[in-house]
């Protein structure tokens, strides 16, 4: 072995030492080893998500109030007031989960069909493409309290900048873009276009390249153009990246609370008032945590409902 630690031409490797086959025995063939490289997430699922979920379950059959100290029990009591009509809690937990139905049917076909085109555009070669790469993802690295008060100062409808180049251009400059339906609608669903496409532009981007280059090739030879190549090798080659898209789109557009919080406030009438929304004032601000957790459970339950369907149909498009 030379100075510097390299095996000379013709020479034996030396052997390992004892403590090394030891170490790398005990590593390769200890039945403990995944489990210590997997406790530091084991630890913080147990700790942040599990524990919590439990004692969530178990708060959701109290009616808790966490600053008294009597939290009497009630069983399914909680439950059952959300899916009776009349009562306390049913009317306004439905109507923010009719809210967040129409968000996310409004914002989940935008944030699946858009973010392809782009994908698709930025995957071809042309000159500055790493720019626009970076410039369509710029916006998801925003956290949601920026950019909710840069919309609502850009959407105000008495000082905001777009009523104001609106006007300047003899466009109607009145527009209720926050306070009146459907322009709330439009303002929530286009805010949250443009702040997260870029985040499924790149998992697109990504599916693009790992397809075989050479299927185009020969759907060329067969004479397919550029939509027949589209369909028949660029989408079959997508399916398990756009149920991965399609299904977190749901979950992260029916968790929405940052965009109507910040910018509509629920209005009008609290038509654009979240699910998540009314699940934190009935808890924070009305201190019935019992009936807050049960609200969370039933649209986690939806959600979970959701999710299963989408993999079941993108199996059987698959099969």
């Amino acid at each position: 072995m030379d100075a510097q630690g390299a095996e000379r031409p013709g020479t034996k490797p030396s052997p390992p030492t004892k403590a090394r086959v030891k170490n790398r025995d005990f590593i390769g063939s200890s039945p403990i080893t995944p489990y210590l490289f997997m406790a530091p997430y084991l630890v913080l699922f147990f700790t942040f998500v599990l524990i919590p979920a439990v004692f969530g379950i178990w708060i959701s059959f109290h009616n808790w109030d966490y600053l008294l100290p009597g939290k009497p029990w009630v069983g399914l009591g909680n439950y059952v007031d959300l899916f009776t009509p009349g009562s306390a809690t049913s009317g306004d937990f439905w109507q923010s989960m009719e809210a967040t139905g129409k968000f996310t049917l409004y914002s989940v076909p935008f944030l699946v069909v858009i973010p392809l085109l782009v994908a698709l555009i930025l995957n071809q070669e042309f000159r500055g493409r790493g720019f626009f790469r970076a410039a369509y993802f710029a916006p998801y690295v925003l956290g949601v309290a920026v950019v909710g008060i840069l919309w609502r100062f850009l959407l105000d409808p008495n000082v905001g900048l777009v009523n104001y180049y609106l006007g300047k251009v003899g466009l109607p400059n009145d527009i209720p873009w926050i306070t009146q339906l459907p322009w709330a609608w439009v303002s929530l669903v286009g805010m949250t276009v443009w702040w997260t496409l870029g985040f499924n532009a790149v998992i697109y981007l990504a599916g693009l390249q790992d397809i075989d280059p050479s299927l185009y090739d020969a759907a060329k030879v067969d004479g397919a153009d550029r939509w027949q190549r589209f369909v028949n090798v660029t989408l079959p080659g997508l399916r398990p990246v756009l149920l991965l898209v399609i299904t977190i789109t749901i979950l992260a557009s029916a968790n929405v609370f940052g965009q109507p919080y910040i910018v509509t406030k629920g209005a009008p009438a609290n038509e654009t008032r979240s699910a998540i929304m009314y699940i934190a004032q009935e808890g924070l601000r009305n201190f019935n945590m019992g009936s807050a957790a049960a609200m969370s459970y039933v649209l986690a339950l939806f959600l979970l409902l959701i999710s299963v369907l989408n993999f079941v149909l993108f199996r059987r498009r698959g099969d």
